[in-house]
């Protein structure tokens, strides 16, 4: 079977968050492999995509995109990026926190053991 895909594509797992209405419905799928133009797509079971216009949202990439169905099998899709830019979403303070959380608690562990004298 000739390639048609315009560039290669990265085998990643990543999750992701399909929107699959106007009314703001949403389904969780797997990222199987993604590139600039598209990526496969793996629900936990079958669902009815639109055809013409979903987002897909993939936090650890930070980011969100607009894509088009190509081909779907079973709970397996294949989709392409629209041209239009991707919106960034906001990063995550969480990391931020757990490494301010980690700091916190190496003073309080140093702290405890001055007080029980095992300098």
């Amino acid at each position: 079977m000739p390639e048609r895909r315009q560039s290669r594509r990265d085998k990643v797992i990543y999750g992701g968050v399909a929107g699959i209405g106007d009314n703001g419905a949403a389904t969780d799928c797997v990222v199987r492999n993604i590139s600039e133009k598209g990526a496969h797509l793996e629900f936990s079971n079958v669902v009815k995509l639109p055809k013409q216009q979903m987002s897909l949202k993939i936090a650890r990439k930070g980011r969100s995109f607009l894509a088009k169905v190509v081909w779907w099998r079973d709970n397996f899709v294949g989709v392409a990026f629209r041209d239009e830019a991707p919106v960034e979403l906001p990063v995550s303070d969480l990391e931020e926190r757990l490494r301010k959380s980690e700091q916190k608690k190496r003073q309080l562990q140093r702290r405890i053991k001055e007080l029980i004298g095992e300098d």
